[in-house]
């Protein structure tokens, strides 16, 4: 199979370019400096020149906050680029893989949200994203919308490695007790992505690493891991907190659990549980730096 990534230098599509590679397929990398996905024309020839069988949109505009202020930037990555990618794949009749968020929802449910539950985005990075899903929805006739959540992996910075950094650095870390989801490591969400895009069970998919916590326990779990698999003494208290007491120009969904429902009712394989995810990780990190 030939695929096209875009986003392949970011956290998610780093891992999927290595294991899609590793998998035999032909890959072809794109970042931003090598396709501007607000151009139109550049998308269409681009994919003219690859003329791939999938396209695995992992790029994106992420900066939650900084969204607030640069509305237009969100919406020109986040829609407008995601349009182009999907006119531009069905013009050679590739399939499309829109990697999106929890984010669309409001995060007020009581219980984990599945992929047809009616979704309220109340960020701008939130409502962007759900405008990609639209557009994705309206002009691909072949897709996947792949919605994750807390995401962390080998490549770029993320919560897991600031964790790391600051329980070497501060004697206390307070962390947010009061929003729950699921942490998902890149490797296992590109594991289930490389097994989704060969099929033709196109549709919305919530993929994140199984069982659900707060940021707080997260971060416990996190300095537990790495004392016992780095064999480091990480002295750090953690504190539970509110969110109330950082507050932030976005809004952040309280609840970001989602239910894997389209997985269950496609035969498809589930990724496992965080903490598993989490272990992998720490021991990959340990690998790279000793």
């Amino acid at each position: 199979m030939k695929v096209l990534v875009t986003g392949a230098a970011g956290q998610l599509g780093s891992d999927v370019v290595i294991l899609f590679e590793k998998a035999g397929h032909t890959v072809w990398p794109s970042d931003r400096d090598s396709l501007d996905i607000t151009d139109l024309d550049a998308c269409f020839q681009k994919l003219n020149e690859c003329k791939p069988d999938a396209v695995i949109h992992c790029a994106a505009y992420t900066a939650v906050d900084q969204a607030e202020q640069e509305i237009d930037a969100a919406y020109a990555v986040n829609a407008v680029g995601t349009r182009n990618l999907v006119l531009a794949s069905e013009r050679v009749g590739a399939k499309f893989c829109y990697i999106s968020t929890d984010y669309v929802f409001d995060g007020m449910s009581d219980v984990p949200y599945h992929e047809y539950d009616y979704t309220n985005p109340q960020s701008i990075y939130g409502k962007s994203k759900r405008a990609g899903e639209v557009l994705v929805q309206s002009l691909s006739s072949a897709f996947f919308i792949v919605r994750t959540s807390w995401v962390y992996g080998m490549h770029g910075n993320n919560f897991v490695k600031t964790m790391l950094r600051l329980g070497e650095e501060t004697s206390v870390l307070n962390v947010v007790n009061d929003q729950k989801g699921s942490p998902t490591y890149t490797t296992d969400l590109a594991e289930f992505i490389l097994e989704l895009v060969q099929t033709e069970k196109y549709g919305i998919y919530h993929a994140s690493n199984t069982e659900s916590c707060t940021w707080y326990e997260f971060a416990q779990e996190i300095f537990s891991e790495a004392r016992s698999i780095l064999g480091k003494d990480y002295p750090v208290q953690v504190q539970p907190c509110a969110t109330e007491d950082f507050p932030r120009p976005a809004p952040r969904p309280r609840n970001s659990v989602m239910e894997h429902l389209s997985i269950r009712t496609n035969g498809l394989n589930d990724l496992r549980p965080w903490r598993e995810g989490l272990r992998a990780f720490i021991k990959d990190l340990f690998e790279t730096v000793t």
